[in-house]
């Protein structure tokens, strides 16, 4: 049986999709992290082995209870299309594409690697009128990757923006929210201070962006968050001290986890208590975000030779979204609004919740196509 993979390779999970040349999918599994440029090699490569063996178990006849042993003694994969966050570079792409040979036991004229929002791009098929697509990924971090359609349906990347990591950019996606958040809530502390009249104290029965925030850091006043947020980074194997009581959960994650992890209380205070200083920080964010964007694009009226020439209009564009906190349809309504007030309205707008299935479809279709011809 011909089988193709398609790898979702994320900076909080890996997705793992096989299908079989029908289109169907006949195995998947989910795994850990597996961001190149923040694992390395290593790290990243044992990630992406575990995704793989276990979404082998039910393409084997009878299916396997154990993971499915890798590199195989005999090539299992018709072709193979990886799209890894921290990929940014030629460089990269020549650096991790032996090592995936070599995991698989598969030419590298059967391997597609580039970065993760390649898979977003898919949709473009969709849209046969059109001939541009904008990928964007928000979840644990952001990156923007302009495309053309190309001969039998590769995709030519135009231009990129962002991806540039969580202490250099990432607008838009969890880490900013999550900073954003603690950033607005210090201000907000340091304007009362100015007060005639000290602030009313937390209401413990109202849900509030501030209250979520203390009690998950277990503090009583927003000053005392800033020694848990700078608080060193745990040692990986430090061994746990005995008669000491269970570590808050802050101090077992790393710096960046400390604040991307608040973009959920961001996301409940904002939508569900309606707290009006978390609405502002997903407007902050979304609006960076949609800025980012916007660096991909060119107006509407613009002639040939005021932008650059890889500039892309949106209204002859798909938007195709990916990660988790474009997947909340509000936020993305907030992105597109952002757009929308600066001139720039999309043809098409795409959520690509599964893109390793839709790229694993497609290396099938694809697969089909060429046999036809």
């Amino acid at each position: 049986m011909s089988l193709y993979l398609c790898v979702d390779c994320g900076g909080s999970k890996t997705s793992a999709v096989i299908c079989a040349a029908s289109g169907k999918i006949v195995g998947r599994a989910l795994g850990g992290p597996s961001n190149f440029a923040y694992l390395g090699p290593t790290a990243f490569i044992e990630a992406v082995k575990t995704a793989v063996s276990n979404a082998l178990k039910t393409c084997v006849d009878p299916p396997s209870v154990d993971p499915v042993v890798l590199p195989p003694p005999e090539p299992l994969f018709a072709s193979a299309w990886f799209g890894v966050s921290g990929v940014d570079s030629p460089s990269d792409v020549a650096t991790v594409t032996p090592m995936i040979c070599e995991l698989l036991h598969i030419e590298p004229a059967k391997l597609s690697v580039g970065n993760d929002t390649h898979l977003l791009a898919a949709p473009l098929r969709m849209h046969p009128d059109i001939q541009h697509a904008v990928a964007t990924i928000a979840g644990t971090g952001s990156i923007s990757v302009s495309f053309r359609a190309g001969e039998g349906g590769k995709l030519q990347e135009l231009g990129r923006v962002g991806g540039w990591g969580w202490i250099l950019g990432d607008e838009g996606g969890g880490f900013h929210v999550g900073r954003e958040a603690v950033r607005q809530l210090l201000l907000e502390t340091d304007k009362d201070s100015m007060a005639d009249i000290a602030a009313p104290s937390v209401e413990l029965e109202k849900k509030t962006l501030k209250s979520r925030v203390l009690e998950r850091f277990g503090i009583n006043h927003l000053l005392e968050i800033l020694a848990p947020i700078h608080l060193p980074d745990p040692a990986p194997s430090s061994p746990p001290l005995s008669g000491v009581a269970s570590l808050p959960q802050y101090q077992t994650v790393a710096r960046e986890k400390r604040l991307s992890q608040l973009s959920p209380l961001v996301f409940q205070a904002a939508f569900e208590d309606e707290d009006p200083l978390a609405l502002n920080v997903l407007r902050t964010c979304s609006g960076m975000l949609a800025d980012q964007i916007i660096v991909l694009l060119r107006s509407e009226g613009a002639v040939e030779g005021q932008f650059a020439k890889n500039a892309v209009k949106a209204s002859e564009s798909v938007l195709c979204f990916g990660g988790s906190l474009v997947g909340i349809e509000k936020y993305r309504e907030m992105v597109l609004d952002s757009l929308a007030r600066k001139g720039h309205v999309f043809r098409y707008v795409e959520f690509v919740d599964d893109a390793a299935a839709v790229g694993a479809a497609g290396l099938a279709a694809a697969a089909a196509e060429s046999k036809t011809k």
